[in-house]
């Protein structure tokens, strides 16, 4: 039986292999975000990806059906608040669910054949949470690299607002001076301004890409400081101080919850290893028989 099954599986194992290398080399359409991706290589993907995307990109449209219109919307909120890394679409983000589902399944399968649940189990893992780990971490790593950019990009603003230039002009302008994801985000609202859209849409559109309190915390202050007629250096100010502000209080609350973390740790671990050294070493420095002092002979 188990050497019907491992033949089973290699046979599984070759076609898949022969089909995807058909699939690999077959003309497929591309969706237009995907081809411009795979088309600028490794300045938006690496060759990895570019090749799970190639095979998977058949699978995509099944997998978006089975996601369901909800799911997919939030999933492509998802990607706008990671920011689209390594050029991820929800396109692209449903080819590599196939694949690395196949991938995952594949390998279960082989492992529960040879009697290792765990790594069936860790197979099944990667499978489902995969490419779910690398969004997730590129959210929170993004989201932190905007909160602490924001409070100093807000004080050079309101520095050149106050030497007379206009709002409009003194974004494009600071922007133009900063690298990374806040500045990405400042060239999209001021491109979706230029493109007609209101200030205040295009700044509510800003909010909606971005998991981050102090974002929505600028927005609401920018937009009420606008609609009270109060001056805007001001209220550039304010809001960069009270960013300040929020970030020591989370700076001490991080440490708050910190300190019982080192002391369970000291306690649990620590101490009893250096007390275990400390005593093993009386022992055999003192050259105590244990023998003699059981009763052996």
């Amino acid at each position: 039986m188990t050497a019907l099954l491992l033949a089973l599986a290699v046979a599984l194992s070759v076609f898949g292999a022969f089909h995807g290398i058909r699939l690999y080399r077959a003309d497929v359409k591309l969706p237009t975000d995907l081809a411009l991706a795979l088309e600028v290589g490794a300045t938006r993907t690496t060759a990895v990806g570019s090749l799970v995307d190639r095979i998977g990109i058949r699978w995509a449209p099944l997998v978006l059906r089975a996601m369901g219109t909800a799911r997919v919307a939030r999933k492509r909120r998802q990607i706008d608040m990671a920011g689209n890394p390594a050029g991820l679409t929800i396109d692209r983000y449903a080819a590599r669910r196939a694949v690395y589902g196949i991938l995952g399944a594949a390998g279960a399968f082989s492992m529960l054949v040879n009697g290792q649940l765990v790594a069936a189990l860790l197979m099944v893992a990667f499978g489902l949470f995969w490419i779910e780990v690398g969004l997730w971490s590129a959210i929170r790593v993004r989201r932190d690299h905007i909160e602490r950019t924001l409070p100093d990009f807000l004080d050079v603003l309101a520095v050149v607002v106050s030497a007379g230039l206009g709002f409009r002009q003194a974004l494009d302008r600071v922007a133009g001076k900063y690298e990374g994801p806040w500045a990405d985000e400042i060239r999209i609202t001021l491109q979706q301004m230029d493109m007609g859209v209101s200030r205040r849409q295009a700044f509510d559109e800003l909010r909606r890409r971005n998991d981050s309190e102090q974002v929505a915390q600028f927005v609401t202050a920018l937009q009420q400081g606008e609609e009270l007629g109060s001056p805007i250096v001001d209220t550039l100010i304010a809001i960069a101080e009270d960013m300040r502000r929020t970030d020591a209080q989370n700076a001490r609350r991080r440490a708050a919850r910190a300190v019982p973390k080192a002391t369970f740790a000291v306690t649990m671990f620590m101490l009893p290893g250096t007390l275990i050294l400390l005593v093993c070493g009386f022992v055999y420095g003192a050259n105590v028989d244990f023998g003699a002092l059981f009763g052996g002979g």
